[in-house]
Formats: C-alpha cells, structure tokens, sequence
C-alpha cells in the first residue's frame, strides 16, 4: 500500500519523494519546495489541457469511424476523405517555408551521422552497455555474427576458428580500403603501420614489405596513442573515427604481420534511454528505478555487478579515449554515446502523485520534471548543457506545441534557460505524419530531432482505418506504397525545414538482431535516404551499422534529395483493405497464429515479470525485438480481422489457447516464467495478452498501455 506525503497540495508517494530529495535534488540549485510547488503548477496549468486533447482524439477517431461507414475505404473516394479530414481539423493548413531555429546542439546532433541505441533505463546493465557502444569492436562484431558466414570452414566453434579469423580480418580490411584507403596498395598487405615525425607534424605510415606509402587523405590520419611497439592509430572519414589497434604480442596481433589486433569502429553516437515503450514502469517504485538510473548516467555515477562467465563483472560508464594528436597535443575522445531520454506520452496517468483532488497526474508531466531534474547533474553527456527530451505518440501539431510548453514550465520551475530542454519528435502517428511541417514548425525553436516509428505508425495506420475494411497481413503491409512516402515526407519535409547541418533526421528500428548479414545487406538504405541516424537493436548491430555511414556520405545524400518533391497525402493515406478472396482459410488462421504467438510471447514477460523489451520468436522461429510498438501493431491487426469477420471470437480464443503452449516451450529455461497453458483463467499474463486481441478496437488509438498496466499492477499487488 503506497504512502503519500502531501507536498504543495499534491499527494505524493514516499518513496518518489525519497528519490527526488534526498537523491535528484541534491547538488543542484533546487529546493525542493521549489521543485514541488513547479510540479503542482504543471499539474495545475497542463492537466486540463492534456484531458481536452486526448478527448479531441476520441472525438477525431469516431468521426473518422462514421465516414469509413458511410464511404467505404478511402480508396473508393480519396479527394472526399481528404476534404473530410480538413473539415474535422484532422488536416491543418501548412505553415509557410521556415527554418528550424534551435541552438546549442551537440556535434553527435548536429554535425555528426551514424547510428542510435534505444534501450530501456530501467535495467542498468544494458543502461551502461548502450551508453558504453560508442566504441565497439569490428573484429568481434564481424565473428560473432552471421557478417560472415557461419558455415563449412567458417563455423565458429568453441575455440577460435583460425579460418574464420582469417576472414574477419579480410573483411575488415576491405572496409579500411573503401573508407581508408592507402596511396598505393591495400590494408590487407600492409607488414607494418607507423607514426612518423615529420617537422613538428606527426605522420601515417603503412609498409608493403619494403615499401612505404600512407593514406590518401592524409588529413584522415589524427592522433595516436602508446609506443611505436604497441599502440593505436587513430583515423577519420566522414566525421566518424577508426581506431588500429596494434598489438603484435596478442593471440590476434600474432597473426597479422602488421600486428594489427582490431580496428575499432566509432559505432553509437548517440542512444536514447527509454522511460516509455520498452519499459515496464507502473508505479511509484518501477518509476523510481528508472529515474535512478537516469540521474546515475548524468552524474556519471551508475554502476552494476553481475554474473558473466563465472565471473563477477561490474560495469560502469567508460572514460573518455586520450590520444595525442599530429602536433602531438593532446587529442580527447568522447568515450560514450550522447545520452537522450524519452518520456512517456500525453495518454497515461500515474499513482505516483495524486492530484488535490486525489486523481492520478499525467505521467508525461512526471516524467517532463523529472528528468529534466535529473539532468541538472549532468557531468559526462551534453557538451552545451542541453538536455535531450525524446517525445513518443503526439498526434499533430497541437500535441506537439503541448509538449513544448511543457518542458517551457519546467524550464522555469528548474531555473533553466528557454529551450534548453530539446525535443525529439517520433513521427509515429498518422496526424502528427500527415501534418509533419505544421508539427515541426510548433517546435522550431527547441526541436533537435524527427525520427520515423514505422512500428507505432503502422499501428496507429490500422487502428485510424479500423472499419475501412480488413487489414492487410503484417508482411505484406510493410511493402505498401504509403509506408515509403511516410518515410520520403519525413526525410524532405525535415530538409526543407533546414534540418541538414543542423539536427538529426531518423530511421526506425532493425528488429531482428541475429540477422546481422541482413542488416548489413539492407540498412544502408537509411543514410542512402539522408538519415543522420537510425536505429539498431544492440551495440554489436550499431558497429556493423556504422558502417554504412563510411560507405555513404549522409549530407551529400541530402543534397542529393534536398529539391526532391514532396509525395502528397494521397499516397500517405493509400494503405489498401484486403481482398479476402485472395487469402484461405489456412493463411488467416497462420496469421492469426503469429500475432498471437508475439502478443503472448511479449505479454507474459510484461505482465509478470515487468521485462518491458523482449526477443520474441515468431511462428518461423525467427527472434524478433518486441516492444508496445510492435505489440500494438499484432493486436490491432487482431482487432480488426475479428471486427470484419475474419476470424471469429472462438478462432481468437483458439489460436491464443494454443500458441499460449509454444510460448511456455519456448520459455522453458527461465526459472521466473509461469507457464499459461492450462491456467487460462487464472494467468493474469494471459488474460491481459487475449484482452489485447478482443479489445484491440476500443483501445484509445489502438495502445497497449492500458491493458498492460492495469495487468501489472494487478500481478504486482499479488506479490
């Protein structure tokens, strides 16, 4: 039973007040009176405004409803549907040509491309270990993963594989001659790797037998670092750094006749510490735990022990990387990502604090003080003082222009500068997609990136359409013309708006993360397209993914695009409805199997054991990275062929019962899993995970919170 101490009229959690007194506040120039008497005025200022704009929601969503009743799908009647949405305020008018004014961004922001972690602040461990992936390993990166094959000769195996070394390290010197390449000859031949004093200039040197030569940019080559015997060259192409390690004495150096041990890749620049979508954080205590974690990575000062290979491990955050530049002066090196934090929405409240009339806050408020109060310890990340506020599931402008005033108030009720809290825009949402400029425009002054959720959008886009008709199958979704003039708007409207040199411009998730050839194969596309960044699902994925950002030079591929024209909202709004006579009966009940399988799959692990980010495996087995996203993507899809009589109820009940089993098998190993087959009516896991599916349609926009939470809350209660 939670108790509340009353503080400037709010009724707040004790141990939420614990935290920010006695952990958050001090070493800032906070009181806490200050602090409280600022959460009451947002709560006091906001609250009624955040209730008007999810009403406008409701509101919007039947409107929309009614016309799919009356018209069919939007394909029947496209200039119709479009007029209609202007009508209701759904479509906004565009703003005039502007450019974006924020200020006081980052380099890994602003000037700097290549790949971003999401990762949830709740656990610590993979906290510190995303924070951590600025640097990684191409050596090791390339062997432990499909990036090279894993068959025949090249199969792992328990030790190490000198065949499948051998390849590695051909591999990776075929990126060094793409991105690095030498005068004369290639990496693959170089005997010995040099620094040569050269006046008061320090110089590159690779020999081929008895031959010399050095890059072909010589102004690639910036620092070094440790003996001529034993050291690390340092290089630069396309603003990221190549660091050649050179070990002659270790196994791996031994067998190089350069001694070259690794080439470490400059990997994620920047990783987003998730409070909202691979979190699960219901209460007062789960709310806590994510923002010590928080405050733990801005004061530098998280740290956490566990168990690997026998071994006691403790992590913490790396030191910067010193080297000595060419003139042979210091050279200091960022030895961590560029840490931004998303909050939660506008939709969910919480028990945490209670407003003076007893009725849970927004937790967006929350999270908007809190933070942001964490950020005041700041001593690693921001070399400008900013503080990097992501903002998840906003629905068109005005949610944004919300947004914005929100982190205005707690500008002011924290002392800090205007628009030193930056907003990321997730364009995730139909309406916030469908008005891109107009949203971008409301946060012009404090804006520092727009990134495409195809997850959450894809959910939004079946939940928006839900009586258009029955929704394609997942896969076949993913091929449709509306989701590439999504991701072109996002892209040109964001060039227009002056984002090029100035703010970042993303690409969502690779989501399966033991596909690595793949990833490699495909995820150039994203700066092909001009993203600065996109995001990956480990910190092995974002060392291979960064290099793309060699291959490609993301703010030539904006000039590039820069005049493309803009694809209109006829093709925005194209997502076709199925034709069932073109799918058996076979075909639906697979479909229906796999989403039901990844619901329960991601579900119980939610539910009962509030592990927010979870690989699931689909129907083929295949390890698929689940979030609310994707579990709202499933339940909608769900939802809808049960709305247009697809499947029925029993076939729902069916095919969850029986997926429910292959779930339990597949978590046979974890010693904390409760297994749901054959305690379906008892299994809160389960029945949370079915509710999903049967009231996928009432769901506000179609979101999975709701039913989580209250799920969790119950499972936890028990405990």
């Amino acid at each position: 039973m939670s108790e509340y101490i009353e503080k400037s009229g709010l009724k707040v959690d004790q141990l939420l007040v614990d935290f920010v007194e006695k952990e958050a506040i001090p070493g800032t120039t906070v009181t806490a009176e200050q602090f409280w008497a600022g959460l009451a005025g947002l709560v006091r200022d906001f609250a009624p405004k955040n209730r008007e704009l999810l009403a406008i929601r409701d509101r919007m969503q039947s409107q929309i409803d009614d016309w799919h009743r009356g018209s069919g799908p939007v394909a029947a009647d496209p200039a119709k549907y479009e007029a209609f949405l202007r009508e209701i305020g759904y479509l906004v008018p565009e703003p005039a040509d502007f450019t974006i004014e924020t200020t006081g961004l980052d380099p890994e922001i602003s000037s700097i491309c290549g790949p971003q972690l999401v990762v949830p602040v709740s656990n610590a461990r993979y906290a510190l270990n995303a924070a951590n992936a600025r640097w990684g390993s191409l050596y090791d990166a390339l062997y432990g993963t499909d990036a090279i094959p894993r068959d025949g000769d090249l199969a792992p195996g328990k030790g190490l594989n000198p065949k499948r070394a051998a390849a590695v390290v051909a591999r990776a010197a075929a990126f060094l001659d793409e991105a690095l390449p030498l005068e004369q000859g290639s990496h693959r031949d170089v005997t010995a790797y040099h620094v040569v004093k050269h006046g008061e200039l320090r110089r590159f040197v690779a020999e081929i037998g008895a031959e010399r030569t050095s890059l072909k940019d010589s102004a690639a080559f910036v620092g070094y670092g440790g003996t001529e015997a034993s050291g690390e060259l340092v290089l630069r192409h396309n603003g990221l750094h190549v660091v050649l390690v050179i070990e002659p004495g270790s196994p791996i150096g031994a067998t190089h006749a350069a001694g070259l041990s690794d080439v470490v890749i400059e990997s994620a620049l920047t990783t987003i510490q998730d409070c909202e979508d691979s979190v699960a954080a219901v209460d007062a205590e789960d709310k806590v735990g994510v923002y010590r974690n928080w405050l733990g990575l801005m004061n530098g000062m998280l740290e956490d022990t566990f168990e690997k290979g026998g071994k006691t491990v403790t992590r913490k955050l790396n030191a910067d990387r010193t080297y000595k530049d060419v003139n042979g002066r210091p050279l200091v090196l960022k030895g961590r990502a560029l840490l931004l934090v998303r909050n939660v929405g506008h939709l969910m409240t919480t028990k945490a604090v209670l407003d003076p009339a007893g009725n849970p806050i927004g937790e967006g408020l929350m999270d908007a003080a809190l933070t942001a109060l964490c950020a005041l310890s700041d001593k690693v990340n921001s070399t400008t003082g900013a503080i990097y506020a992501v903002k998840p599931k906003m629905h068109g402008p005005d949610e944004v222009q919300f947004a914005c005033d929100i982190f205005a108030g707690v500008e002011n009720m924290l002392g800090l500068s205007p628009n030193t809290i930056k907003i990321g825009i997730m364009d995730e949402e139909r309406r916030t997609s469908a008005n891109l400029k107009a949203a971008i425009h409301a946060a012009r002054a404090r804006v520092f990136f727009i990134n495409t959720g195809f997850l959450d959008r894809t959910g939004d886009e079946i939940h928006t359409s839900m009586l258009a008709g029955p929704v394609l199958r997942k896969d076949d979704v993913k091929a449709e013309k509306w989701i590439q003039s999504y991701e072109d708007r996002n892209v040109l409207i964001g060039l227009a708006a002056g984002f090029s040199g100035r703010a970042q411009i993303g690409k969502g998730m690779w989501a399966r993360p033991d596909d690595m050839a793949a990833m490699l194969a495909s995820k150039a596309a994203h700066p092909n397209a001009g993203a600065n960044t996109a995001w990956v699902p480990s910190p092995t994925a974002a060392t291979l993914h960064a290099l793309h950002y060699h291959q490609i030079n993301v703010f030539e591929a904006q000039r590039r695009r820069h005049n493309q024209p803009t694809p209109g909202l006829g093709a925005l709004f194209s997502m076709p409805v199925l034709d069932t006579s073109k799918l058996g009966k076979a075909e639906i009940a697979r479909e229906l199997d796999n989403n039901a399988q990844g619901i329960l799959g991601y579900v119980v692990r939610w539910v009962d054991q509030g592990v927010g980010c979870s690989k699931v495996p689909d129907i083929n087995n295949v390890g698929l990275m689940e979030d609310r996203a994707t579990c709202r993507i499933s339940s909608q899809a769900v939802a809808n062929w049960l709305k247009h009589g697809l499947v029925s109820e029993a076939d729902v009940r069916a095919s969850f019962e029986k997926m429910a089993a292959v779930v339990d098998g597949q978590n046979a190993g974890d010693p904390l899993y409760l297994p749901m087959a054959g305690h379906f009516d008892t299994s809160i896991a389960y029945q949370a995970a079915l509710a999903l599916a049967l009231e996928g349609a009432a769901q506000p926009s179609g979101y999975t919170e709701p039913i989580l939470h209250a799920a969790r809350e119950k499972v936890k209660s028990a405990l």
